[in-house]
């Protein structure tokens, strides 16, 4: 539309002018020397145009001619450019593909010719990885950092992920300590150290690491929590496996207020205190954990304690029956208590509920044994007889047909001698007796 009204103004000015000439062409007289040179102003005025432009595209002409090196340069500088990206596109879809190797080759033969040799690098850093070739990715990673220093944090990025990919753990913890030193605010490094802290098993690291991993939410609330009590269990089970008493209580002072309530931990700590005889203190914390939520690893840690007062602290533990009274582990550690009260029928009447609430095998052992004490010895055997078949269940046992007997036309066997020799481990009679 605007080439139209320019050709449009030009024409007009054209016939403009066309219709001046018609009326008055105008004189102009020339004089140099002995030659005189006559004509119309409008032929003067045509010349003096046509000389303009002659000298105008002559000019052009020159500085083309100079600029031809120049411009050969920068046009092949393009065409290597574009070679080299459709080269990176090529290399990048093979790696996509598998193919491994030719991608590269692809990638670093043309990074001295990319405009971002820092990718080519890289990128052929995870291809040699692919293959297993680690020397050659770390002289691509030095080459990557070489080409852009300035892009220290992304190349060493790089590098731990690739060595966390190749679980080289303690290469990988140097490059994200060296990070974390020049980007401390960085979340990605962060991310990373988590997990690696969590492979290695690094407990204590890790447990100072969690307040900055909250500060900058680099994880989910819930995910930290769940990360915390994670790490503080892991780091109460390493002290409590020393043989230096003292770092299970330190370990534990360490464990923040509002998680030594959890139940899980809570159940831990008490089982660990019940191993090394300081059932008063498991006692405590575990009937204050109960008051913040149930858990049955809780109760099954409770019926194992030497408890002062047994009688009061199972009245205690009943209580907890309104709410839970098909619960298999309340009602053995009940049964457990009334042991320790020695109120004898109470404690099989637990056991047995606690057998038809489809209880541990426990309950049978617990039952058969205080049946035996009970003088009860042909039904203590039938109980033992229910928790060897309840084991044999619970371990996926090899199903038996019912009947495995000899058969029908086999020969009778012999009939068994007055004197019988006894099973190994009974004395034989002598024959003179």
């Amino acid at each position: 539309m605007r080439g139209m009204l320019k050709l449009w103004i030009v024409v007009l000015i054209g016939a403009l002018i066309g219709v001046a000439v018609s009326i008055d062409s105008g004189y102009v007289l020339l004089s140099v020397g002995l030659y005189t040179v006559e004509m119309s102003l409008a032929l003067l005025a045509l010349l003096a145009a046509g000389a303009f432009v002659a000298l105008y595209f002559g000019i052009r002409s020159v500085i083309c001619a100079t600029h031809i090196p120049r411009d050969l340069k920068q046009w092949n500088h393009k065409r290597t450019a574009q070679r080299a990206q459709q080269a990176m596109t090529r290399g990048l879809l093979e790696m996509s593909e598998g193919d491994w190797v030719r991608a590269e080759k692809r990638l670093v033969k043309y990074a001295e010719r990319s405009e971002t040799p820092l990718l080519n690098y890289l990128a052929a850093a995870r291809a040699a990885q692919l293959q297993g070739e680690h020397e050659r990715r770390d002289t691509y990673i030095r080459l990557a950092h070489e080409h852009m220093p300035s892009a220290n944090v992304a190349v060493s990025l790089t590098q731990a992920e690739l060595q966390l990919a190749d679980h080289q753990l303690e290469q990988a913890l140097a490059t994200l300590k060296h990070l974390r030193s020049i980007a401390p605010k960085h979340t990605y490094v962060l991310r990373l150290l988590r997990r690696l802290y969590e492979q290695l098993g690094d407990w204590e690291n890790l447990r100072d690491l969690i307040p900055e991993l909250r500060k900058r939410k680099v994880e989910t609330a819930e995910e930290l929590a769940t990360l915390e009590l994670k790490t503080h269990r892991a780091l109460l089970e390493q002290a409590f496996l020393l043989t230096e008493p003292t770092r299970l209580y330190v370990a534990w002072d360490n464990v923040p207020k509002a998680l030594r309530l959890n139940p899980q931990i809570a159940s831990d700590y008490a089982g660990y205190l019940q191993e090394r005889g300081k059932d008063d203190d498991a006692d405590q914390l575990i009937r204050d954990a109960l008051k913040k939520g149930w858990n049955t690893s809780l109760i099954e840690v409770y019926g194992h304690l030497e408890v002062k007062e047994p009688g009061k602290k199972l009245s205690l533990m009943e209580k907890h029956l309104d709410q839970h009274p098909d619960d298999p582990a309340l009602l053995l550690t009940l049964g457990r208590l009334s042991l320790r009260s020695q109120l004898w029928g109470k404690a099989r009447a637990y056991f047995e509920a606690c057998i038809g609430a489809n209880g541990p095998v426990e309950a049978y052992r617990e039952l058969g044994r205080l049946l035996e004490h009970m003088h009860e010895d042909g039904i203590a055997l039938e109980i033992y007889r229910k928790a060897l078949a309840h084991d044999a269940e619970n371990s996926h046992a090899i199903p038996i047909p019912q009947d495995i007997g000899p058969k029908h036309n086999m020969p009778a066997e012999p009939e068994p001698e007055e004197n019988p020799i006894p099973y190994i481990g009974v004395t034989k009679k002598a024959e003179a007796q």
